[in-house]
Protein backbone atom coordinates (compact mmCIF):
# COMPACT_ATOMS: atom_id res chain seq x y z
CA UNK A 1 0.00 0.00 0.00
CA UNK A 2 3.04 2.45 0.68
CA UNK A 3 3.96 2.56 -3.26
CA UNK A 4 0.26 4.12 -3.76
CA UNK A 5 1.53 7.20 -1.28
CA UNK A 6 3.47 8.85 -3.93
CA UNK A 7 6.73 10.64 -4.81
CA UNK A 8 6.42 13.49 -2.33
CA UNK A 9 6.41 10.78 0.57
CA UNK A 10 10.17 9.52 -0.32
CA UNK A 11 12.44 12.75 0.01
CA UNK A 12 13.95 11.23 -3.32
CA UNK A 13 12.17 13.61 -6.07
CA UNK A 14 10.64 16.75 -5.93
CA UNK A 15 7.25 16.98 -3.74
CA UNK A 16 5.34 19.08 -6.19
CA UNK A 17 5.01 16.56 -9.07
CA UNK A 18 1.91 14.96 -8.88
CA UNK A 19 0.74 11.90 -7.59
CA UNK A 20 -0.35 8.97 -8.93
CA UNK A 21 -2.64 6.17 -8.11
CA UNK A 22 -2.80 2.71 -9.58
CA UNK A 23 -6.72 2.42 -10.75
CA UNK A 24 -6.45 -0.54 -8.81
CA UNK A 25 -6.08 1.07 -5.69
CA UNK A 26 -8.24 3.69 -6.85
CA UNK A 27 -11.05 0.76 -6.91
CA UNK A 28 -10.48 0.02 -3.57
CA UNK A 29 -10.89 3.20 -1.87
CA UNK A 30 -14.38 3.31 -3.96
CA UNK A 31 -15.28 -0.09 -2.86
CA UNK A 32 -14.22 0.68 1.02
CA UNK A 33 -16.06 3.56 1.02
CA UNK A 34 -19.24 1.62 -0.50
CA UNK A 35 -19.10 -0.82 2.03
CA UNK A 36 -18.77 1.88 5.31
CA UNK A 37 -22.00 3.29 3.24
CA UNK A 38 -23.57 0.20 3.27
CA UNK A 39 -23.37 0.06 6.76
CA UNK A 40 -24.18 3.46 6.71
CA UNK A 41 -27.61 2.42 5.36
CA UNK A 42 -28.28 -0.97 7.25
CA UNK A 43 -27.75 0.96 11.05
CA UNK A 44 -29.67 3.77 9.98
CA UNK A 45 -32.31 1.84 8.36
CA UNK A 46 -32.59 -1.41 10.58
CA UNK A 47 -34.93 0.16 12.59
CA UNK A 48 -37.83 -0.24 9.83
CA UNK A 49 -37.56 -4.15 9.99
CA UNK A 50 -38.04 -3.65 13.98
CA UNK A 51 -40.40 -1.19 14.24
CA UNK A 52 -43.44 -3.31 14.46
CA UNK A 53 -42.44 -5.86 17.97
CA UNK A 54 -40.68 -2.65 18.90
CA UNK A 55 -44.12 -0.74 18.89
CA UNK A 56 -45.71 -3.90 20.75
CA UNK A 57 -42.85 -4.34 23.16
CA UNK A 58 -43.05 -0.33 24.31
CA UNK A 59 -46.74 -0.14 23.19
CA UNK A 60 -45.58 3.15 20.97
CA UNK A 61 -48.19 4.94 18.45
CA UNK A 62 -47.47 5.26 14.77
CA UNK A 63 -46.79 9.06 15.69
CA UNK A 64 -43.80 8.46 18.22
CA UNK A 65 -42.20 6.03 15.73
CA UNK A 66 -42.33 8.23 13.26
CA UNK A 67 -40.60 10.79 15.23
CA UNK A 68 -38.22 7.74 16.32
CA UNK A 69 -37.56 6.79 13.02
CA UNK A 70 -37.35 10.14 11.32
CA UNK A 71 -37.36 13.67 12.77
CA UNK A 72 -35.32 12.08 16.34
CA UNK A 73 -32.43 11.03 14.08
CA UNK A 74 -32.64 13.22 11.22
CA UNK A 75 -32.61 16.72 13.64
CA UNK A 76 -28.69 15.74 14.11
CA UNK A 77 -27.74 13.67 11.29
CA UNK A 78 -28.31 16.80 8.76
CA UNK A 79 -27.45 19.86 11.20
CA UNK A 80 -24.04 18.08 12.23
CA UNK A 81 -23.28 16.97 8.92
CA UNK A 82 -22.55 20.96 8.28
CA UNK A 83 -19.78 21.75 10.89
CA UNK A 84 -18.38 17.62 10.38
CA UNK A 85 -18.16 18.53 6.76
CA UNK A 86 -16.48 22.17 7.55
CA UNK A 87 -13.95 19.84 9.80
CA UNK A 88 -13.51 17.34 6.40
CA UNK A 89 -13.03 20.38 4.00
CA UNK A 90 -10.15 21.29 6.75
CA UNK A 91 -8.20 17.90 7.74
CA UNK A 92 -8.50 14.69 7.45
CA UNK A 93 -11.49 13.11 5.83
CA UNK A 94 -10.44 9.52 6.22
CA UNK A 95 -9.66 10.25 10.04
CA UNK A 96 -13.06 12.02 10.39
CA UNK A 97 -14.78 8.98 8.74
CA UNK A 98 -13.29 6.25 10.60
CA UNK A 99 -14.35 8.39 14.06
CA UNK A 100 -17.81 8.70 12.33
CA UNK A 101 -18.39 4.98 11.71
CA UNK A 102 -16.98 3.90 15.21
CA UNK A 103 -19.90 5.94 17.00
CA UNK A 104 -22.60 5.10 15.18
CA UNK A 105 -21.82 1.52 15.58
CA UNK A 106 -21.16 1.80 18.94
CA UNK A 107 -24.87 3.48 19.15
CA UNK A 108 -26.56 0.88 16.84
CA UNK A 109 -25.52 -1.84 18.99
CA UNK A 110 -26.51 -0.04 22.26
CA UNK A 111 -30.10 0.62 20.81
CA UNK A 112 -30.29 -3.23 21.33
CA UNK A 113 -30.46 -2.44 25.19
CA UNK A 114 -32.74 0.21 25.24
CA UNK A 115 -35.37 -0.76 27.92
CA UNK A 116 -37.74 2.10 27.07
CA UNK A 117 -38.99 4.90 24.58
CA UNK A 118 -36.51 7.50 26.31
CA UNK A 119 -33.37 5.35 26.05
CA UNK A 120 -34.06 3.73 22.27
CA UNK A 121 -34.41 7.52 21.47
CA UNK A 122 -30.89 8.80 22.78
CA UNK A 123 -29.14 5.42 20.77
CA UNK A 124 -31.11 6.76 17.44
CA UNK A 125 -29.53 10.42 18.41
CA UNK A 126 -26.14 8.53 18.79
CA UNK A 127 -26.37 6.84 15.21
CA UNK A 128 -27.58 10.06 13.60
CA UNK A 129 -24.72 12.36 15.35
CA UNK A 130 -22.08 9.58 14.12
CA UNK A 131 -23.25 9.06 10.00
CA UNK A 132 -23.72 13.22 10.10
CA UNK A 133 -20.12 12.82 9.31
CA UNK A 134 -19.37 10.20 6.74
CA UNK A 135 -21.16 10.83 3.30
CA UNK A 136 -19.95 14.89 2.40
CA UNK A 137 -16.26 13.01 3.91
CA UNK A 138 -16.72 10.17 1.16
CA UNK A 139 -18.02 12.30 -1.47
CA UNK A 140 -14.91 14.93 -0.96
CA UNK A 141 -12.28 11.50 -1.22
CA UNK A 142 -13.76 10.18 -4.27
CA UNK A 143 -14.12 13.16 -6.37
CA UNK A 144 -10.34 13.70 -5.14
CA UNK A 145 -9.50 10.39 -6.63
CA UNK A 146 -11.65 10.22 -9.94
CA UNK A 147 -11.96 12.55 -12.70
CA UNK A 148 -15.43 14.85 -13.66
CA UNK A 149 -15.85 12.44 -16.66
CA UNK A 150 -16.05 9.46 -14.70
CA UNK A 151 -17.47 11.07 -11.70
CA UNK A 152 -20.99 10.35 -11.69
CA UNK A 153 -20.07 6.09 -12.25
CA UNK A 154 -17.95 6.38 -9.50
CA UNK A 155 -20.90 8.15 -7.12
CA UNK A 156 -23.27 5.91 -8.57
CA UNK A 157 -21.00 2.90 -7.26
CA UNK A 158 -20.96 4.31 -3.91
CA UNK A 159 -24.56 4.84 -3.82
CA UNK A 160 -24.91 1.29 -4.06
CA UNK A 161 -24.37 1.38 -0.10
CA UNK A 162 -27.92 2.73 -0.30
CA UNK A 163 -29.59 -0.60 -2.08
CA UNK A 164 -27.37 -3.20 -0.20
CA UNK A 165 -26.99 -1.36 3.22
CA UNK A 166 -31.04 -1.54 3.07
CA UNK A 167 -30.97 -5.73 1.75
CA UNK A 168 -28.76 -6.52 4.32
CA UNK A 169 -30.51 -4.59 7.00
CA UNK A 170 -33.72 -6.12 5.85
CA UNK A 171 -32.64 -9.69 5.24
CA UNK A 172 -30.32 -9.72 8.40
CA UNK A 173 -32.30 -7.57 10.93
CA UNK A 174 -35.87 -9.79 9.81
CA UNK A 175 -34.43 -13.19 10.13
CA UNK A 176 -32.69 -12.10 13.49
CA UNK A 177 -35.64 -10.82 14.95
CA UNK A 178 -38.31 -13.26 13.85
CA UNK A 179 -35.12 -15.81 15.51
CA UNK A 180 -33.81 -14.08 18.11
CA UNK A 181 -35.47 -10.64 18.80
CA UNK A 182 -34.90 -7.05 17.69
CA UNK A 183 -32.24 -6.47 20.26
CA UNK A 184 -29.67 -9.34 19.08
CA UNK A 185 -30.57 -7.43 15.33
CA UNK A 186 -29.43 -4.07 16.65
CA UNK A 187 -26.39 -5.51 18.16
CA UNK A 188 -25.82 -7.73 14.99
CA UNK A 189 -25.86 -4.31 13.07
CA UNK A 190 -23.49 -2.58 14.99
CA UNK A 191 -20.39 -4.64 16.09
CA UNK A 192 -19.14 -5.69 12.93
CA UNK A 193 -18.84 -1.60 12.17
CA UNK A 194 -16.24 -1.30 14.73
CA UNK A 195 -13.98 -3.40 12.82
CA UNK A 196 -14.50 -2.28 9.36
CA UNK A 197 -13.43 1.44 11.13
CA UNK A 198 -10.05 -0.14 12.22
CA UNK A 199 -9.61 -1.17 8.74
CA UNK A 200 -10.51 2.05 6.73
CA UNK A 201 -7.93 3.93 8.53
CA UNK A 202 -5.11 1.88 8.10
CA UNK A 203 -5.58 1.23 4.17
CA UNK A 204 -7.05 4.19 2.73
CA UNK A 205 -4.21 7.55 2.30
CA UNK A 206 -5.76 10.94 2.36
CA UNK A 207 -5.21 12.41 -1.24
CA UNK A 208 -4.04 16.12 -2.12
CA UNK A 209 -7.22 18.47 -2.25
CA UNK A 210 -8.00 18.35 -5.86
CA UNK A 211 -5.95 15.62 -7.27
CA UNK A 212 -8.16 14.82 -9.86
CA UNK A 213 -8.41 18.10 -11.05
CA UNK A 214 -7.34 18.23 -15.10
CA UNK A 215 -8.10 22.23 -15.09
CA UNK A 216 -6.87 25.04 -12.97
CA UNK A 217 -9.35 26.54 -10.71
CA UNK A 218 -9.58 29.70 -8.59
CA UNK A 219 -9.03 28.62 -5.26
CA UNK A 220 -9.45 31.05 -2.08
CA UNK A 221 -6.07 31.07 -0.15
CA UNK A 222 -7.81 30.63 2.72
CA UNK A 223 -10.63 27.79 3.71
CA UNK A 224 -13.57 29.97 3.16
CA UNK A 225 -16.10 29.90 6.23
CA UNK A 226 -19.69 28.05 6.11
CA UNK A 227 -21.46 31.19 5.36
CA UNK A 228 -19.66 31.86 2.31
CA UNK A 229 -19.86 28.13 1.04
CA UNK A 230 -23.62 28.86 1.77
CA UNK A 231 -23.91 32.33 0.04
CA UNK A 232 -21.69 30.70 -3.24
CA UNK A 233 -23.62 27.69 -3.66
CA UNK A 234 -27.06 29.40 -3.02
CA UNK A 235 -25.92 31.52 -5.66
CA UNK A 236 -25.69 28.39 -8.31
CA UNK A 237 -29.84 27.94 -9.20
CA UNK A 238 -28.69 24.48 -10.38
CA UNK A 239 -28.07 23.71 -7.24
CA UNK A 240 -30.73 25.48 -5.63
CA UNK A 241 -33.30 22.91 -7.52
CA UNK A 242 -31.62 20.39 -7.08
CA UNK A 243 -31.81 20.39 -3.44
CA UNK A 244 -35.56 21.22 -3.82
CA UNK A 245 -35.76 17.83 -6.24
CA UNK A 246 -33.63 15.66 -3.92
CA UNK A 247 -35.34 16.60 -0.56
CA UNK A 248 -38.64 15.94 -1.98
CA UNK A 249 -37.41 12.63 -3.81
CA UNK A 250 -36.49 11.12 -0.71
CA UNK A 251 -39.34 12.80 0.92
CA UNK A 252 -41.28 10.50 -0.77
CA UNK A 253 -39.09 7.64 -0.78
CA UNK A 254 -37.90 7.65 3.12
CA UNK A 255 -41.67 7.89 3.85
CA UNK A 256 -42.21 4.85 1.80
CA UNK A 257 -39.03 2.77 2.59
CA UNK A 258 -39.67 3.62 7.19
CA UNK A 259 -43.23 2.09 6.71
CA UNK A 260 -43.00 -1.00 3.92
CA UNK A 261 -42.22 -3.51 6.71
CA UNK A 262 -45.31 -2.36 8.93
CA UNK A 263 -47.41 -1.99 5.98
CA UNK A 264 -46.51 -5.30 5.06
CA UNK A 265 -47.09 -6.82 8.51
CA UNK A 266 -50.59 -5.29 9.13
CA UNK A 267 -52.19 -5.42 5.63
CA UNK A 268 -50.71 -8.63 4.27
CA UNK A 269 -49.96 -10.45 7.40
CA UNK A 270 -46.49 -11.30 6.50
CA UNK A 271 -43.71 -11.88 9.20
CA UNK A 272 -40.49 -10.70 9.97
CA UNK A 273 -38.75 -13.14 8.17
CA UNK A 274 -40.45 -12.79 5.17
CA UNK A 275 -40.76 -9.52 5.00
CA UNK A 276 -36.82 -9.17 4.74
CA UNK A 277 -35.89 -11.71 2.53
CA UNK A 278 -38.52 -10.48 0.18
CA UNK A 279 -37.74 -6.81 0.58
CA UNK A 280 -34.03 -7.65 0.66
CA UNK A 281 -34.22 -9.19 -2.93
CA UNK A 282 -36.63 -6.50 -4.72
CA UNK A 283 -35.06 -3.38 -3.03
CA UNK A 284 -31.28 -4.88 -3.04
CA UNK A 285 -31.78 -5.82 -6.87
CA UNK A 286 -33.29 -3.19 -8.11
CA UNK A 287 -31.81 -0.40 -5.98
CA UNK A 288 -28.59 -2.13 -7.27
CA UNK A 289 -29.52 -1.91 -10.89
CA UNK A 290 -31.12 1.90 -10.52
CA UNK A 291 -27.79 3.60 -8.42
CA UNK A 292 -24.99 1.94 -10.46
CA UNK A 293 -27.11 2.35 -13.70
CA UNK A 294 -28.37 5.89 -13.36
CA UNK A 295 -24.68 6.94 -12.41
CA UNK A 296 -23.43 4.90 -15.66
CA UNK A 297 -25.82 6.56 -17.61
CA UNK A 298 -25.86 9.74 -16.76
CA UNK A 299 -21.87 9.60 -17.78
CA UNK A 300 -22.88 8.11 -21.02
CA UNK A 301 -25.71 10.29 -21.97
CA UNK A 302 -24.20 13.36 -20.31
CA UNK A 303 -20.95 12.95 -22.91
CA UNK A 304 -23.67 14.41 -25.65
CA UNK A 305 -25.12 16.81 -22.85
CA UNK A 306 -24.68 17.14 -19.37
CA UNK A 307 -28.68 17.63 -18.51
CA UNK A 308 -28.59 14.28 -18.48
CA UNK A 309 -27.35 13.94 -15.09
CA UNK A 310 -30.33 16.29 -14.01
CA UNK A 311 -33.00 14.63 -16.68
CA UNK A 312 -32.45 11.11 -15.90
CA UNK A 313 -33.17 11.68 -11.83
CA UNK A 314 -36.50 13.49 -12.97
CA UNK A 315 -37.85 10.57 -14.91
CA UNK A 316 -37.02 8.38 -12.52
CA UNK A 317 -38.90 10.48 -9.48
CA UNK A 318 -41.86 10.82 -12.21
CA UNK A 319 -42.40 6.96 -12.10
CA UNK A 320 -42.05 7.04 -8.76
CA UNK A 321 -45.69 8.00 -7.98
CA UNK A 322 -47.58 5.98 -10.67
CA UNK A 323 -45.62 2.77 -8.98
CA UNK A 324 -46.50 3.39 -5.59
CA UNK A 325 -50.12 2.92 -6.33
CA UNK A 326 -49.06 -0.65 -8.03
CA UNK A 327 -47.07 -1.17 -4.36
CA UNK A 328 -49.96 0.09 -2.06
CA UNK A 329 -53.34 -0.71 -3.20
CA UNK A 330 -53.31 -4.54 -4.62
CA UNK A 331 -54.08 -7.48 -2.37
CA UNK A 332 -51.25 -9.85 -3.72
CA UNK A 333 -48.35 -9.90 -2.07
CA UNK A 334 -46.22 -11.17 -4.76
CA UNK A 335 -47.64 -7.97 -7.30
CA UNK A 336 -46.30 -5.42 -4.43
CA UNK A 337 -43.33 -7.04 -4.53
CA UNK A 338 -42.98 -6.67 -8.25
CA UNK A 339 -43.81 -3.30 -8.18
CA UNK A 340 -41.16 -2.57 -5.12
CA UNK A 341 -38.57 -3.77 -7.15
CA UNK A 342 -39.51 -1.64 -10.15
CA UNK A 343 -39.72 1.49 -7.49
CA UNK A 344 -36.15 0.24 -6.39
CA UNK A 345 -34.77 1.30 -9.76
CA UNK A 346 -36.39 4.37 -10.67
CA UNK A 347 -36.10 6.57 -7.50
CA UNK A 348 -32.35 5.34 -6.97
CA UNK A 349 -31.14 6.05 -10.59
CA UNK A 350 -30.74 9.99 -8.81
CA UNK A 351 -28.26 9.08 -6.08
CA UNK A 352 -24.93 9.13 -8.30
CA UNK A 353 -25.78 12.16 -10.39
CA UNK A 354 -26.88 14.29 -7.78
CA UNK A 355 -23.62 13.64 -6.14
CA UNK A 356 -21.90 14.30 -9.40
CA UNK A 357 -23.64 17.14 -9.81
CA UNK A 358 -22.84 18.90 -6.63
CA UNK A 359 -19.15 17.98 -7.03
CA UNK A 360 -19.13 19.20 -10.05
CA UNK A 361 -20.75 22.62 -9.23
CA UNK A 362 -18.70 23.45 -6.14
CA UNK A 363 -14.79 24.07 -5.76
CA UNK A 364 -12.05 21.44 -4.50
CA UNK A 365 -12.02 23.67 -0.85
CA UNK A 366 -16.23 23.57 -0.71
CA UNK A 367 -16.95 19.79 -1.50
CA UNK A 368 -17.61 18.22 1.37
CA UNK A 369 -19.79 21.39 2.50
CA UNK A 370 -21.54 21.25 -0.77
CA UNK A 371 -22.23 17.82 -0.28
CA UNK A 372 -23.52 18.62 3.41
CA UNK A 373 -25.76 21.07 2.15
CA UNK A 374 -27.58 18.94 -0.08
CA UNK A 375 -27.73 16.41 2.29
CA UNK A 376 -28.92 18.58 5.24
CA UNK A 377 -32.01 19.47 2.86
CA UNK A 378 -32.37 15.70 1.99
CA UNK A 379 -32.63 14.71 5.55
CA UNK A 380 -34.40 17.68 7.14
CA UNK A 381 -37.15 17.45 4.53
CA UNK A 382 -37.19 14.00 3.47
CA UNK A 383 -35.54 11.42 6.55
CA UNK A 384 -37.14 14.20 8.86
CA UNK A 385 -40.35 14.77 7.56
CA UNK A 386 -41.56 11.64 5.67
CA UNK A 387 -41.90 9.09 8.13
CA UNK A 388 -42.95 11.64 10.89
CA UNK A 389 -45.74 12.80 7.89
CA UNK A 390 -46.70 9.01 7.30
CA UNK A 391 -46.80 8.11 11.10
CA UNK A 392 -49.36 11.12 12.04
CA UNK A 393 -51.38 10.75 8.94
CA UNK A 394 -51.70 7.42 9.74
CA UNK A 395 -52.79 7.85 12.92
CA UNK A 396 -55.02 10.55 12.01
CA UNK A 397 -56.90 8.24 9.14
CA UNK A 398 -57.03 5.34 11.55
CA UNK A 399 -60.57 6.51 13.07
CA UNK A 400 -61.75 6.37 9.07
CA UNK A 401 -59.69 3.39 7.40
CA UNK A 402 -58.69 0.91 10.73
CA UNK A 403 -55.35 -1.13 10.34
CA UNK A 404 -55.32 -0.27 6.45
CA UNK A 405 -54.72 3.60 7.17
CA UNK A 406 -51.01 3.34 7.04
CA UNK A 407 -51.49 2.00 3.19
CA UNK A 408 -53.10 5.76 3.07
CA UNK A 409 -50.76 7.48 4.32
CA UNK A 410 -47.84 5.88 2.25
CA UNK A 411 -49.55 6.61 -0.85
CA UNK A 412 -50.22 10.01 -0.27
CA UNK A 413 -46.65 10.92 0.66
CA UNK A 414 -45.29 9.13 -2.14
CA UNK A 415 -47.01 11.98 -4.75
CA UNK A 416 -44.48 14.38 -3.44
CA UNK A 417 -42.19 12.80 -6.45
CA UNK A 418 -44.12 14.38 -9.02
CA UNK A 419 -42.59 17.68 -7.68
CA UNK A 420 -39.60 16.00 -7.36
CA UNK A 421 -39.79 15.11 -11.41
CA UNK A 422 -40.66 18.99 -11.70
CA UNK A 423 -37.65 20.82 -10.16
CA UNK A 424 -35.27 18.29 -11.98
CA UNK A 425 -36.43 19.46 -14.77
CA UNK A 426 -35.91 23.25 -13.97
CA UNK A 427 -32.77 22.14 -12.72
CA UNK A 428 -31.77 20.98 -16.05
CA UNK A 429 -32.60 23.94 -17.75
CA UNK A 430 -30.12 25.77 -15.17
CA UNK A 431 -27.40 23.60 -15.61
CA UNK A 432 -25.11 24.40 -18.83
CA UNK A 433 -24.17 28.26 -17.85
CA UNK A 434 -23.51 27.44 -13.86
CA UNK A 435 -21.62 24.45 -15.58
CA UNK A 436 -19.43 26.61 -17.08
CA UNK A 437 -19.04 29.07 -13.86
CA UNK A 438 -18.78 26.26 -11.40
CA UNK A 439 -15.22 26.20 -10.18
CA UNK A 440 -14.59 29.78 -9.19
CA UNK A 441 -14.82 30.58 -5.74
CA UNK A 442 -16.34 33.90 -5.15
CA UNK A 443 -16.49 35.86 -1.87
CA UNK A 444 -17.92 39.46 -1.36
Amino acid sequence: MNNNKGPEKTGLIPADLPVVYRAGYVHYVIGILTVVYVFNFMDRQILSILMQPIKQEMQLSDTELGFLSGVAFALFYATLGIPIARLADQYSRVNLITICLGLWSLMTALSGMATNFLQLLAARIGVGIGEAGSGPSSHSLIADYVPVQNRSTALGVFALGVPIGLMVGFLVGGWLEQNYGWRVAFLAAGIPGLLLAVLLRLTVIEPKRGHSQTEAQVIHADQPSIKQVAHHMRAIRTFRLLCLACALQAFAGYGLIQWLPSFLSRSHHMTSGDIGLWLALSIGAGGALGSAGGGYLADRMGKKDLRWQLWLPGIGGFLGAPIAFGILLPDSSNTVMFFVFLHAIAVNAYLGPAFAVTQTLSPVRMRALASALLLFMINIIGLGLGPQMVGILSDQLAFAYGQESLRYAILTGCMAYLGAAAFFALAARAAREDYRRAAVLEVD
